[in-house]
């Protein structure tokens, strides 16, 4: 059956659509554009946003739990639960991410993981698309709450444990690029596909720049986690904010990121380059308490989410990212839509965050100042 959607406008999101319709049939886009332009067939059952806006669903590329289920759990049912709240916020896709854990633990997470990423997708709920790989190649210096003890050195060796758990499907890893091993690795996974990220990192601004030439093509969490930025010696923050090869992410809830300095982000990495994630937790949609993140604990109160004093994680949700930035840096809807569609899918090479023809019926309709109305996935509602 097909089903004709319209709204008064739609982003694409590269583009901007007034007095827009978009034909869905079995799951994907046959067409859109300005009604003037596409004919609706007879029949056709007629779905209308009226001042609403279409946009492609949002994709979070480092996501570690929420609705009070962790991503390291790894059951079935807690991420059925967690990819029902996804969609209630917009989100039609995402990277199930990981954090350090004891190996036998994190192999485990990356067998169930796979399996549920080779699942056919379930209707009106997001889908994971790949494997992000936080830790354990991650720095001592610069950790955050990942354990100590179960941070590992890169190595071929390691890496290969947990792509064959993974079944293939890791899509990012983030990793330090001033480890022994690290600038090895990062070419080897490369090769495989992989989006090599910088991230928890006390990286020199040589480190980066040998990372870069190696394959790192993006960074996680810019300015959290890292080395600080210095006049003379710039360091990762540096090279991650002035290098139009990487891609980065940012958390702009305010408490990670000061929103002055979100603008300044957003200014340095571009329309293009520039992608909002959550690194949410189990604890995001819950309210204060302790919930679970990995082997360990984290307490909440209002926005931050910490642990042993440091933040661990957000209880942030796409939605609100996107809406934050029209308020921190001034942006229009269809800019600070781009950074969690078409930004985020481009910098791990996934086919998601695009409206056009043959593409998954994967869109989210907002209001006009971005608060989500409805999402389809796959040309169902959640």
């Amino acid at each position: 059956m097909t089903t004709a959607f319209t709204a008064a406008a739609l982003l694409t999101p590269l583009e901007r659509l007034s007095d827009a319709v978009m034909l869905v049939e079995d799951g994907k886009i046959r067409a859109l554009g300005p009604r003037s332009q596409i004919s609706i067939p007879a029949k056709t059952r007629v779905v209308d946003y009226g001042k609403d806006v279409i946009a492609p669903g949002y994709l979070d590329l480092h996501i570690h739990g929420a609705a009070a289920h962790d991503v390291m759990s790894g059951t079935s049912l807690g991420l059925a639960a967690m990819e029902q709240f996804l969609a209630s916020h917009g989100v039609t896709s995402y990277l199930p991410t990981t954090v350090s854990a004891p190996m036998e633990t994190t192999l485990r997470t990356l067998e169930n993981l796979a399996g549920a990423i080779e699942e056919a997708p379930s209707p009106g709920r997001a889908r994971p698309l790949g494997i992000h790989l936080e830790g354990p190649f991650l720095s001592h210096a610069r950790r955050g709450v990942h354990p100590p003890q179960d941070l590992v050195p890169p190595s071929l060796e390691a890496f290969e444990r947990l792509w064959q758990a993974a079944r293939g499907h890791i899509r990012l890893m983030t990793i330090a690029p001033e480890l022994p091993g690290a600038i090895e690795l990062i070419a080897a996974a490369t090769k495989r596909g992989v989006t090599c990220a910088v991230g928890h990192s006390d990286a020199s601004a040589e480190a980066t720049c040998a990372a870069i030439a190696a394959g790192a093509r993006h960074a996680t969490h810019t300015f959290n986690a890292m080395r600080p930025l210095d006049h003379r010696e710039p360091g990762i923050l540096g090279i991650v904010l002035s290098d139009e090869r990487l891609s980065a992410d940012i958390i702009a809830d305010g408490v990670h990121v000061a929103p002055s300095v979100v603008e300044l982000f957003l200014s340095a990495k571009g329309a293009q380059r520039a992608v909002l994630i959550t690194d949410a937790t189990s604890a995001t949609g819950m309210g204060d308490g302790r919930f679970r993140l990995g082997t360990f604990e984290v307490e909440v109160t209002g926005m931050r989410c910490m642990r042993e004093g440091k933040l661990a994680g957000s209880v942030l949700t796409l939605d609100r990212a996107v809406c934050n930035v029209m308020s921190f840096a001034g942006l229009e809807l269809e800019g600070a839509v781009r950074l969690a569609t078409v930004n985020a899918a481009r910098a791990v090479g996934v086919a998601a965050g695009e409206l056009k023809p043959g593409a998954d019926a994967d869109f989210v309709v907002l209001t006009p100042a971005g608060e989500v109305v409805e999402t389809i996935c796959r040309g169902q509602a959640w």
